[in-house]
């Protein structure tokens, strides 16, 4: 298996890339949504970014529309939101798919090193979240509903 670093993502802006500018941060990767019930999370996401951002941690955004329409923007619109609503500086990816044939590889592969409840791979909605360490491990996956702010003693013991 190759290193989560050497995964083919797509920029907001359509750009094919990979994740090594991330190599040796700590990193939480988020399938994020506009629409969504858990969409105020945002906040609690960018306040993790800019609390632990000089201590090697980044949050990294990827929009999926998989989960009850809730994410129907384009790239621009996606971007818009997140800066004007709640003044996102990290990074959001282009739109993918988490679950199904389409799936982008960065959800195949974190889904498969951190299975879900019972051992399910599938993505079961919006702002679940994967905690990564400066080593490229998945080290846990969090529920929709796991508040950002609850994260912080995971995050901290990996820095």
């Amino acid at each position: 298996m190759r290193a989560i670093t050497e995964i083919p993502v797509t920029t907001a802006q359509g750009v094919q890339t990979d994740l090594s500018d991330q190599a040796g941060k700590v990193l939480l990767i988020v399938n994020v949504a506009s629409k969504c019930g858990f969409t105020p999370q945002y906040e609690g996401l960018e306040a993790l970014h800019r609390t632990y951002a000089d201590r090697g941690f980044e949050v990294l955004g990827f929009p999926c529309n998989q989960f009850g329409g809730q994410e129907p923007g384009n790239a621009e619109e996606i971007a818009n939101f997140c800066s004007l609503t709640y003044d996102v500086t990290f990074p959001v990816y282009g739109k993918i798919d988490v679950n199904g044939a389409d799936a982008a590889p960065l959800y195949g592969y974190l889904k498969s090193a951190a299975p879900g409840l019972f051992g399910t791979e599938g993505i079961k909605w919006n702002f679940t979240k994967f905690l990564i360490d400066r080593d490229g491990n998945v080290v846990e996956r969090y529920a929709p509903q796991t508040k950002p702010e609850d994260l912080k003693a995971d995050i901290e013991k990996l820095l």
